[in-house]
């Protein structure tokens, strides 16, 4: 199936590893240009030099932070003169760590980060990238969020609250850009296998068995199962779906809708 995104360009943030970077990866498998924005300049480096070699698509590399609006400033810059951008990703990081229980979360800095990380990045974001957007007539864009904005999770409050604050804000966000032929959507990720820089799975054995019976399928999902409905709703032919949350969770969130 022709996707119809060989030629676009997108942009995919925390792109210098995990899952920024293997959604940047698909894309570009796909033949989409990439632009990749991340605060470490080295990793996104690297990335950016991989995905060029083995896709050879135009890939550019942008260092810094969506929380620092100086940096989101020179990325628009960018993303302009290499002569716009038709589809955005954005990934934001976790929560802090450690996790606690939602009576738990009393301190006041904790939440001041969690907002600003996973909320108040997007909002900086999307604000300054959209108006280059509107002239084009045609564009994706996607919020990673998490399934415990669907079901909230243990010890995962700042998570909940702030992701589904984005979930809220791309929903209003589809409503005023669907005329534009612009289309927003959430991907709600959990049971997710992930790594460690050394090729280890990022879970203990004694996690992977407890996350796994959490879904009917008996396993943890790939970051390929992910990065394919990402992929899939940037595409040509998701151009109806808008507004919509796709949850990739094995079957976790036990609600109906």
């Amino acid at each position: 199936m022709d996707l119809g995104l060989r030629g676009k360009r997108a942009l995919i943030t925390a792109s210098s590893g995990g899952m920024g970077a293997n959604i940047a990866r698909a894309l570009a498998a796909e033949g989409t240009n990439v632009a990749l924005f991340a605060r470490t300049e080295a990793k996104l480096q690297a990335v950016a030099r991989e995905i060029a070699h083995q896709h050879g698509v135009e890939t550019h590399a942008v260092t810094g932070s969506m929380l620092e609006a100086g940096d989101v400033a020179r990325l628009v810059e960018t993303l302009k003169d290499l002569g716009g951008v038709d589809i955005v990703v954005l990934v934001t990081g976790r929560p802090p760590n450690p996790l606690r229980a939602t009576l738990e979360e009393t301190d006041e800095a904790r939440w001041h980060e969690a907002y600003n990380s996973q909320l108040w990045g997007v909002i900086q974001t999307i604000g300054a990238i959209v108006p280059s957007m509107l002239a084009r007539g045609w564009g994706r864009i996607i919020a990673v969020t998490s399934a415990s904005a669907k079901q909230p999770m243990a010890e995962h409050a700042l998570s909940t609250v702030f992701r589904a604050g984005v979930t809220a804000y791309m929903k209003g966000l589809a409503n005023e850009l669907g005329a534009k032929g612009i289309t927003v959507n959430c991907v709600a990720p959990a049971l997710i296998e992930t790594t460690h820089r050394s090729g280890t799975s990022a879970y203990t054995a004694e996690q992977t068995r407890d996350r796994v019976q959490l879904t009917p399928l008996g396993r943890l999902g790939t970051q390929e199962e992910l990065c394919g409905v990402v992929t899939f709703l940037v595409s040509r032919q998701a151009g109806f779906i808008t507004g919509s949350t796709i949850a990739v969770e094995g079957g976790m969130v036990g609600a109906l809708f």
